[in-house]
């Protein structure tokens, strides 16, 4: 590898190679210990005599900024007086001061928030994690090996930025199996992950000022996105049947729900309500994104019918994503959109990141066309089932006195809300200090007071672990407030 020096004119050419090198040094673009070349290599590269690059080398051991070791060549040495880091730009310097102080107040759930495993408890109620134990790696692997093979015979092109024919074609065929959607191939749109589905969606109907409507409690990450693109978001209440459409507000433009499971309730949404919402949608003239985020997993009653496959003038746009049911790594998720904004959102990816990487649709069309992915959410099924009747379990036991379970027929995590005064703050530091990480609701909630109460996700913890995890719990709330039990005696 060649050093970056920059030779000008024939004058002072020793001067040159001097001041170059000693800025790279004193700037730590070269590090202390880094060796530079030979002086007969670089003054080959340089196209310059050996003795001038000599004289430059001398000139910089003099300083103590160049070493020469015996046998081994002439290294960076730490200087003695090193130049003064220059001031960076700060925030407040910028134009964009306000912006940026908002961004720096918005703050992601730590429920949602990938904790390092230095800080990780040893039983996590973490949500939105699936579970990992169980994944055939193997056929993964087989699936990658294909995704490389049919990468490596393209012809170097740019791909479709709609996604993949092929994978499109596998996701058209798997929502119609599993959520009872409507769609094409051809109506399909791959994205990074429905993060950026989400994002996409945003820049195409978002206007500064605009009113966007979405579940209160709901999905932080995109009321933050809705924000960042200049709409006045309205959080709207929620009750057991879901969103309270006659609360959503005249103007509104973009309506995002999560009806299958609502997020983070877990409530499904009622047939009657999902009538209402997609009048309300046409009144308004307003898209729905329908984000169906993890209902492959489904424990109890018949499925509803997703709002996407009632809908018949184009207001909705169905989103979901493989992070929940193969591995968030994976990144990648696809919109079903209405013809109204299909091309405006095909526009948006593809002046966003072109399209999504090839050789990982290969592998997930592969995945699910060999029948990986039904085996893969067949075999998760149980285990999460298994999971969650000890979870309830407990709720619906012990821990009775204080929390009650919000009823949920999908998903791998559920809520619990207090229904006693009771300091949670406290309640989860002290279950952090027993090894068990707890997560607060309040979170999640907007402009609607919060509910007090607790989110367990329990993708990520072992069915052995949940009953010694509430076990530990329900010890502290004892502690805590010893008079409910007497109460409940």
């Amino acid at each position: 590898m060649e050093l970056h020096i920059v030779i000008e004119g024939s004058r002072d050419l020793s001067g040159q190679v001097y001041r170059q090198l000693r800025e790279a040094i004193v700037s730590g673009r070269l590090a202390p210990g880094e060796q530079v070349p030979p002086s007969r290599l670089l003054a080959t590269q340089l196209g310059l005599s050996r003795k001038t690059v000599s004289e430059a080398y001398a000139r910089l051991t003099l300083e103590q900024l160049l070493v020469g070791r015996a046998g081994s060549g002439t290294f960076v040495h730490q200087p003695q007086h090193p130049r003064a880091p220059s001031r960076v730009l700060e925030a407040d310097d910028l134009a964009a001061a306000a912006t940026i102080a908002r961004w720096h107040a918005q703050s992601f759930p730590a429920v949602m928030s990938q904790s390092s495993p230095a800080v990780r408890c040893q039983y996590e109620f973490q949500g939105g994690m699936p579970t990992r134990r169980q994944f055939p790696d193997d056929a993964w692997r087989q699936c990658v090996l294909y995704g490389l093979r049919q990468s490596s015979n393209s012809r170097g092109f740019y791909a479709e930025t709609e996604g993949l024919p092929i994978l499109r074609e596998a996701i058209a065929r798997h929502v119609a199996f599993s959520r009872g959607v409507r769609a094409s191939a051809a109506e399909v749109l791959v994205t990074n992950g429905a993060q950026q589905a989400l994002d996409l969606m945003a820049r195409v109907l978002i206007e500064p000022g605009c009113i966007v409507a979405m579940e209160d409690p709901g999905y932080p990450p995109a009321r933050m996105l809705f924000a960042s693109q200049g709409a006045q978001v309205v959080g709207i209440a929620v009750d057991q049947e879901g969103i309270l459409v006659e609360q959503i507000p005249a103007g509104t433009r973009l309506i995002y729900v999560t009806p299958a499971h609502q997020f983070p309730l877990g409530m499904v949404m009622s047939v009657a309500r999902r009538v209402a919402l997609l009048e309300r949608a046409r009144l308004l003239g307003a898209i729905i994104i329908e984000d169906d985020y993890d209902s492959e997993f489904r424990y109890q009653g018949r499925p509803a019918d997703s709002l996407q496959s009632m809908d018949q003038v184009g207001l909705v746009a169905f989103l979901g994503t493989f992070s929940k049911v193969i591995q968030p790594e994976l990144r990648v998720g696809y919109v079903i959109a209405p013809p109204a904004i299909r091309r405006a959102l095909t526009l948006a990816k593809k002046l966003s990141d072109r399209h999504t990487p090839t050789m990982t649709q290969w592998a997930l069309a592969r995945f699910i066309d060999d029948g990986h992915l039904q085996k893969h959410i067949r075999r998760c099924y149980g285990i999460y089932a298994a999971r969650r009747e000890k979870l309830l379990a407990g709720l619906n036991g012990p821990l009775a006195p204080w929390l009650r379970a919000v009823p949920t027929t999908a998903g791998f995590h559920l809520t619990a809300l207090l229904h006693r005064q009771l300091d949670l703050s406290l309640l989860i530091k002290l279950a952090r200090r027993a090894d068990v990480a707890l997560y607060t609701l309040d979170d999640f909630y907007y402009q609607v007071p919060p509910q007090t109460g607790l989110l367990f996700g329990f993708g990520a913890i072992e069915s052995l672990d949940i009953e010694e995890a509430l076990s530990r719990v329900a010890a502290i709330l004892q502690e805590l407030d010893p008079q409910a039990l007497s109460m409940t005696g």
